[in-house]
């Protein structure tokens, strides 16, 4: 496979400007020494979304959300890594080169049948539209459209269609070539049985256009024209470009429809989210046969801060609600919120905002239960707290729970109610939640460096001890150029200490590309597991931006970690003293390291 060289990547990141990048899509207005703008990512009235010219590095302070400009692109843009290489490159006036020239055959052929593919989707969106407005059967599609006082508008909004009945109508008319009915297998469209025939997936249904965030139609959904007929929702299969575990119907269409979204709802089917937008209820989103995951999640707390999961009042409802709580748990921190709306029996979204009206409709969705209330609800239902055996249970029920929660003051509020409701301290149900582990928590960002095991000569604990190689990494980070006053890294690579390797990669690197900036030195760790951690330091910002200032704090950090690395070799050279085995060389070393370190 065709890679694209890291010294082509160097020279773009240092060519480019992240200000000029971002503005093009997202106005930006100067603020001091940087730039601000109202995040692209997340619902917010108030700017949070800053971007460094210093560093080439946008941060958002609400969602979180942050990167370099390659980042920004795929993101905001739903760029492959590739993709978004090209298209700056474009704007800097240079062509990609590729180890070998160009790319592969095979990077070709791939990209070739990528494209394909969309294109084959996007046929047959088109085939099923046109069938709706020309087929001889379309009637009964049209009529039960209407019964569902579904609007032309509407409908051409979310590309609605219509599959007629036979066979192979859609194998006829785009699988006009062998190779054109193998893709249309690909994509799920058409099946193909162990005996090689072929027909069509979806026959005399309803079809709802699967859109991603770009717009273009990956999947489809398939609705029968009688509850009578099964199953009553048919969904494409995986395929190449459809993961239902990732998308959400609806998302692209209200991202379309809305400039600000104050929240979105997650219904249960594709008529919940088209009935609703026909009332112009325009967040409403809709898994696709599958249970809200976490990438689910993610995705939507990118466009907003509130999510509402909109479900049946009945057990089987509830029973769904407490499955999506489960999974919202890892994602969930201060600044987002998650609800839940029951209906009343027998009612779905569609049915009941047409029985009530939209602004009654909305009340409910205003009013609906917060996560915390129905986690703790649902647990207090369980257990008799008024006995202490009832709020034990209730702690042990809820402490694998709250041990999904990441770290913040959203856990340690949730913690506070727990604490309330059991009758205990605070420092009881923390203790018991450390000592939990929680596979929710499992890839969650890395934690700070703990703290050495000694305290510092001189009787005293030195002052934030865990944090030189922290330090040093921030400084560096937010400053590349003071890498030339660290010396030669590989002294510190005896040191035991969390992240010292990394500062080491940092500063050789550095030492080796003296320009490379604060971007272009995140990009280089792009796919190592490091990335994370580093972006989240890069996110770093001093009270003072003043030079001098940093340039002290990075050489106080250094020397910090010279002492360090002293006071371990003389630790050691002590503990074989003690047997009476160092050598003439050592015992000179010995001396030198006491009077370095005592006087």
């Amino acid at each position: 496979m065709a890679l694209i060289p890291q010294s082509f990547i160097d020279e773009l990141m240092s060519r480019i400007d992240i200000v000029d990048v971002i503005d093009a899509r997202v106005p930006l207005k100067k603020a001091g020494h940087e730039y601000k703008a109202c995040c692209p990512f997340h619902n917010e009235k108030t700017p949070s979304f800053t971007v460094s010219q210093n560093k080439q590095f946008y941060h958002c302070f609400g969602c979180g959300a942050h990167g370099t400009a390659i980042g920004f692109l795929m993101e905001y843009e739903h760029l492959a890594f590739p993709e978004a290489i090209e298209e700056l490159a474009r704007g800097a006036g240079m062509n990609v080169p590729y180890e070998g020239g160009r790319p592969t055959p095979q990077d070709r052929q791939a990209s070739r049948e990528s494209e394909d593919l969309y294109t084959l989707m996007q046929e047959a969106d088109d085939y099923y539209r046109k069938q709706l407005r020309d087929h001889p059967q379309r009637q009964a599609a049209v009529d039960y459209l209407k019964g569902r006082g579904l609007s032309g508008r509407i409908a051409a909004e979310f590309g609605i269609g219509y599959a007629p009945p036979g066979w192979d109508n859609l194998l006829k008319t785009l699988g006009t070539a062998a190779e054109r009915q193998k893709q249309l297998v690909t994509t799920g469209m058409v099946i193909e049985k162990d005996d090689g025939k072929r027909y069509d997936r979806f026959r005399h249904r309803i079809m709802f256009p699967i859109r991603d965030r770009r717009g273009r139609t990956i999947a489809f959904g398939g609705r029968v024209l009688s509850d009578d007929d099964n199953p009553k929702y048919l969904n494409s299969p995986e395929t190449p470009l459809f993961h239902k575990g990732r998308e959400l119907y609806g998302l692209y269409e209200a991202r379309q429809a809305l400039r600000d979204i104050p929240r979105l709802m997650v219904v249960e089917g594709y008529m919940d989210v088209v009935s609703l937008a026909q009332f112009d209820i325009r967040y409403a989103v809709a898994t696709l046969g599958t249970a809200t995951t976490a990438d689910h999640l993610q995705q939507l707390f990118k466009v907003t801060s509130e999510v509402v999961f909109c479900f049946d009042g009945d057990r089987a409802g509830r029973d769904a609600a407490w499955r999506a709580l489960e999974n919202a748990l890892p994602v969930m921190r201060e600044g987002r919120q998650i609800r839940f709306l029951f209906l009343p029996d027998g009612e779905d979204p569609d049915s009941l905002v047409r029985k009530e009206s939209k602004a009654e409709f909305e009340q409910r969705v205003r009013q609906a239960t917060p996560l915390s209330d129905f986690l703790f609800n649902s647990l207090s239902r369980q257990n008799d707290t008024a006995s202490i055996d009832g709020r034990a249970n209730l702690v042990a029920q809820a402490r694998p729970l709250l041990a999904r929660l990441p770290p913040g003051v959203y856990r340690q509020m949730m913690i506070s109610q727990l604490a309330q409701l059991a009758r205990i301290e605070e420092s009881r149900i923390e203790t018991a939640l450390n000592q939990t582990k929680s596979p929710g928590n499992r890839g969650s960002e890395p934690a700070p460096a703990a703290p050495p095991r000694r305290a510092a000569r001189g009787g005293a604990q030195s002052r934030q001890t865990f944090s030189p190689v922290r330090r040093a990494l921030t400084r560096l980070l937010h400053n590349p150029g003071l890498a030339a006053e660290a010396g030669d890294p590989r002294r510190f690579s005896q040191l035991e200490m969390p992240g010292i390797d990394l500062l080491i990669a940092l500063l050789e690197t550095l030492h080796h590309h003296p320009n490379l900036t604060t971007s272009a030195l995140l990009e280089r760790w792009r796919d190592s597991e490091d990335i994370r951690h580093l972006e989240k330091l890069a996110t770093w910002q001093p009270e003072i931006d003043d030079p001098a200032s940093l340039k002290q704090e990075f050489t106080a950090a250094i020397e910090a970690l010279d002492r360090h690395r002293l006071e371990s070799r003389y630790d050691m050279l002590m503990a074989k003293s003690n047997h009476g085995n160092l050598t003439p060389e050592e015992k000179v070393e010995i001396r030198q390291l006491s009077s370095q370190l005592f006087h």
